[in-house]
């Protein structure tokens, strides 16, 4: 293809971004209808550099088994699980379109990048330890989360935890969610087997390639304006459709499309840093993923856990997050992104968040005050003998919380939001947590909005790649068990334990 700026190349679809949700969209796409053209650029020189990498991601496969953000408790004690269910629907899809690309050859060996992990929610104190029998019970009667246990034994929970049990005090009473079917997942190489897939079917991938200008045409159609930041030559793409999946760099390109639908968004950046353990016996001592509950004030993404990671097929161990602030949207971003982000139509939802998110505010200052040493103290509630000597600290992901209009301010939104244009012929993906897990749904949902008229005719193929397309397994436990049982075998993870059909087990 030429470089030279005055020829316009045309293809069917452009996709901005090689993170896990560009890659899915392409592979989706690719299956349904492989006449298509996609050519896909990537401002960085590799796939799944900023969000989607190993390190930069909880890696959870967010499917609300141990986020205690997801199940909060009501002002009558009761526990709230709408959201967890929705969220864990949404991680079956995944699962179910994974099954079949392994199963057709889209991806490779399942291990590479999903593995079974037990996936935990811990509290202490009295509170804490009756909140969670409650969630246990909540939860467990419902298909999607039978099998979870509750714990609440000190012995039991030294046994299966023995790294947290530790030098613990447990005359402070504890108490475990435990649910033996949680997933650990590298969405890094998930993306990049799907890119590779993408690539060997046609599609023109293009890293160190930025997008520094969308044009829309009398048509509908889009003029994508992309520069080589290797020889500083310009391209110009003729798009009929474009997905912007640049993680925390969809919001200025979005606001670039002047689309009104991004009219009074805004982003708010933070930052997260870890403690990765350096010691391979304390490694060995943990095998799970175990979420505590947020502290006041903090956002989802920063709710502590000590986690079991699988990346290239080697256990490691994390601990936190901890915020931390930048200006910029992207690692990789400038420090002025988030003041080139502030619009006419959006300062005034950024001014009302300043207001109404205080104790954000106050959270991330105290954040960013910690010493080492304070974060080590920070992480004795889950490891009591935790030593500093053992631990290294590294910076994960940047992330931008969606800040939307709300009356005449504006209201952070904790979560992912699609935004397309009215006539469907641009779509982005704004936000973070549950983000990579509910990639697949995600992306449906692009693809019912941005094709209503293709989208009927995809259908069939679709219900092959999905089963569930369109039924809430929630409410369907027969076809639940059924592509369960179908994608635990496909994804090589039959043998881990799996949900206990003919009851929940307590250890009390």
């Amino acid at each position: 293809m030429s470089n030279n700026a005055a020829t316009i190349e045309k293809t069917d679809v452009v996709l901005i971004g090689a993170g896990i949700m560009s890659a899915t969209l392409g592979a989706l796409l690719r299956q349904v209808q492989p006449d298509w053209s996609i050519s896909l650029f990537e401002r960085l020189d590799a796939a799944a550099a900023e969000s989607s990498d190993p390190w930069n991601n909880a890696g959870t496969g967010h499917s609300a088994l141990c986020e205690l953000n997801y199940t909060p408790q009501n002002a009558d004690g009761s526990v709230e699980i709408a959201k967890a269910i929705d969220i864990n629907e949404r991680f079956q899809v995944s699962r179910q379109f994974w099954s079949h690309a392994v199963e057709n050859g889209i991806l490779a060996n399942p291990s590479n990048f999903i593995n079974p992990i037990p996936h935990v929610s811990f509290t202490h104190g009295a509170d804490g330890v009756e909140y969670l029998r409650k969630r246990q019970e909540a939860l467990s009667r419902h298909p999607l989360f039978e099998g979870m246990e509750y714990i609440n034994d000190k012995d039991e929970f030294a046994r299966r935890l023995p790294l947290m049990s530790k030098g613990r005090d447990f005359s402070d009473p504890v108490a475990l969610n435990w649910t033996d079917y949680g997933t650990d997942i590298d969405f890094g190489e998930l993306t990049k087997e799907l890119l590779a897939y993408l690539g060997k079917s046609g599609a023109d991938i293009a890293f160190g390639h930025e997008v520094k200008n969308l044009t829309k045409q009398s048509d509908g159609s889009w003029l994508v304006k992309v520069r080589n930041l290797r020889t500083g030559k310009t391209r110009v793409i003729h798009a009929k459709f474009v997905f912007v999946g640049a993680g925390g760099g969809a919001l200025p390109l979005l606001q670039k499309s002047g689309i009104k639908e991004i009219s009074g968004f805004g982003g708010f950046p933070v930052s997260g840093l870890f403690l990765r353990c350096k010691n391979p016996a304390l490694i060995a001592q943990h095998e799970a993923k175990v979420y505590g509950q947020a502290s006041v004030g903090a956002p989802p993404m920063s709710v502590p856990h000590l986690d079991t990671r699988v990346i290239n097929g080697e256990r490691g161990l994390l601990f936190g997050p901890y915020a931390g602030w930048t200006p910029k949207f992207l690692k990789d971003g400038k420090n002025t992104d988030l003041f080139k982000s502030v619009k006419p139509n959006n300062l005034f939802s950024m001014l009302g968040v300043g207001v109404t998110e205080l104790s954000l505010v106050n959270y991330l200052v105290g954040e960013l005050l910690k010493s080492q040493a304070g974060r080590v103290d920070a992480m004795a509630e889950f490891l009591p003998r935790a030593d500093g000597h053992d631990w290294d600290l590294i910076i994960a992901g940047q992330r931008v919380q969606v800040i939307r209009r709300k009356g005449a301010g504006g209201v952070l939104e904790l979560g992912t939001a699609v935004v397309a244009a009215e006539d469907g012929t641009i779509a982005g993906l704004l936000g973070a947590s549950p983000g990579a897990s509910t990639c697949v749904s995600a992306m449906l949902d692009v693809m019912k909005r941005c094709f209503p008229r293709e989208f009927g005719s995809w259908e069939p193929k679709l219900k092959e790649m999905v089963p569930s397309l369109g039924v809430k397994l929630s409410e369907n436990q027969a076809l639940f068990s059924e592509v369960w049982e179908w994608s635990q075998k496909a994804l090589h993870l039959a043998d881990a334990n799996t949900p206990n059909h003919s009851g929940v087990a307590s250890h009390a």
